[in-house]
């Protein structure tokens, strides 16, 4: 199901790359590294992965790919033996990374090839986004787009020769299997490694050359562009089904802030400020009526793979929970509906149960796939589907009710040409394309019974679906993406006045001030994790 990687950004492509500061691009190309502390030293496993902390990386430990952590370890060994460094860097979350690692990692004819002619390098992208973000760069400005896991040969002097996302284990469909590339990349290295070697340095050169020209003084904000951004914005609507272009579709919560910040100094009667308040009125409403938000526990799904928000890619990440609630909070004091500030209870609600550290700090993500409690199998969205006959089996009398507002279906709700793996047939992924009066009148009901029932049954179904086995939980607390749900907590309380939201926000400050802030050096480190890390 999806696309075969985790894209970067909603619109990943040459033409809209991330600015590579060169300082970054200097830092990470003279291997700059994280040592490891004394007291948590190497222990020698099937590969060097087994005493890091990173939950991504121990995903990875019992691979027969011989890995190593970023480091000078790694770095000195591809020096001394002359071999190129095959980099993959992803996060625990991500589906494709677990759909790369059964194929190709764990493959014993593609580790053993892995293990002659490279020095393989495991890379978590939330513990490292400098390295990260620059070969994010590279990747993107050679193939247009990109996205995880992400794949970079490189030389012993970490210039990268080439990359890429996802690699199907063999040839398939007109893509280049990862086998037949390492294959080949083996082959030049090995015959024509001068011009090899001649690439990764011109390669360097031109990055360098872009992040001179994508550097600019600071100054006072150019009207224009904002101007250009609305036009933009307008010209990529999805007018059907709200969003901006076509699938797969992403929330992109700071241009719906844009549109708030227009709507609101542009003037009531402007016409600039009521098609951005159409804009943002119909894509959070179509993302909150479709598969994109958890209709029974709450907060949002990354992003949609179709482009009527219905079938989404089922992770949950703190800063889409973060940025959302800042959205959808916006949007209710625009206007003053308050289903808005519904979902902005649902959503804080969630953090606040499924991911918050006991001492306060908010955890960083949900994976997406899950182990399916009737097939044992390891399959994405496992945890929130549901066929026609459990839902009748556990609601009863108040089912009927609940399958016609939820678009359930016997045979499944999801259109066959958004599920190419058929993980989903026969599953519904619940919606709530239809208003609570619609559905109400549909049952001759007064709206007020309706809407019990349907709360009634979201509960039992929430109940039940608790004692599925759980999505993989990523317990790291990063320092950043705490920033933004601490500033969602309290833009809450202010919004909304909900006491606890401000009780949730002091107590994870304080716990970001205890395990991560050093009061002599002045400095936030990135994660905690049992402790803090050591970026």
């Amino acid at each position: 199901m999806g696309t075969p990687s985790e894209p970067a950004s909603p619109a990943a492509g040459a033409g809209r790359l991330v600015t590579l500061l060169e300082r970054c691009l200097l830092l990470v190309l003279t291997g700059l590294t994280v040592a490891h502390s004394a007291e948590n030293p190497q222990t020698m496993s099937l590969n060097h992965l087994a005493s890091e902390p990173s939950p991504y990386l121990l995903q990875h430990a019992d691979n027969p790919v011989d890995w190593y952590p970023w480091g000078e370890e790694a770095f000195s060994r591809a020096r001394d033996e002359e071999k190129p460094i095959f980099l993959s860097i992803g996060y625990s979350t991500c589906h494709w990374c677990h759909v790369m690692a059964r194929e190709s990692f764990e493959n014993e004819e593609i580790a053993a090839f892995l293990n002659a002619h490279f020095i393989s390098v495991k890379v978590d992208r939330e513990e490292r986004p400098d390295v990260d973000r620059v070969y994010m760069t590279f990747v993107q400005a050679t193939t247009g787009s990109g996205g995880w896991p992400m794949s970079v040969w490189l030389t012993p002097d970490l210039e990268p020769i080439f990359g890429g996302t996802y690699f199907p284990p063999d040839d398939r469909g007109g893509q280049r299997g990862f086998l037949s590339i390492l294959r080949e990349l083996a082959r030049l290295w090995d015959e024509d490694r001068e011009k090899v070697l001649g690439q990764g340095e011109n390669t360097v050169k031109a990055l360098k050359q872009f992040a001179g020209r994508a550097t600019r003084k600071p100054g006072p904000l150019d009207p224009g562009a904002i101007q250009s951004c609305y036009q933009h914005l307008r010209g990529t609507y999805d007018e059907s089904w709200g969003g901006f272009g076509g699938a797969p579709k992403f929330p992109q919560p700071s241009n719906l802030l844009l549109l708030h910040r227009l709507a609101a100094t542009s003037g009531d009667d402007d016409s600039t400020a009521k098609v951005c308040l159409r804009m943002s009125v119909g894509t959070h409403g179509a993302m909150a009526s479709g598969g994109m938000i958890d209709h029974l526990g709450g907060g949002f799904h990354r992003y949609s793979v179709d482009a009527t928000w219905h079938v989404p890619h089922f992770e949950k990440m703190l800063y889409d929970q973060a940025q959302l609630t800042r959205s959808y909070l916006e949007l209710y004091q625009l206007t003053g509906d308050e289903s808005w500030a519904g979902i902005v209870v649902d959503i804080l609600d969630y953090v606040r149960r499924d991911m918050t550290h006991p001492d306060g700090g908010f955890y960083s993500a949900e994976d997406a796939d899950s182990t399916d409690p009737k097939t044992g199998e390891h399959a994405e969205g496992a945890f929130y589907v549901w066929t026609a006959e459990e839902i009748r089996a556990a609601l009863g009398e108040d089912a009927a009710l609940f399958i016609r507002h939820h678009g359930v279906k016997e045979e499944g709700n999801v259109d066959p040409a958004n599920d190419p793996h058929g993980e989903f047939r026969g599953r519904n992924i619940l919606v709530g394309r239809a208003a609570i009066e619609e559905t109400a009148k549909a049952f001759n009901l007064e709206v007020e019974v309706a809407s019990a029932s349907i709360r009634r049954s979201r509960k039992t179904l929430f109940d039940l679906r608790e004692r599925r086995p759980r999505p993989l939980l990523d317990d790291k607390v990063i320092t950043a993406w705490n920033g933004l749900m601490i500033s969602a907590f309290a833009r809450a309380h202010r919004g909304l006045g909900r006491v606890a939201d401000l009780e949730t926000a002091t107590r994870a400050a304080d716990f970001i001030r205890t395990h991560l802030w050093d009061s002599e050096a002045k400095r936030l480190y990135r994660n905690f994790l049992g402790s803090r890390s050591a970026v």
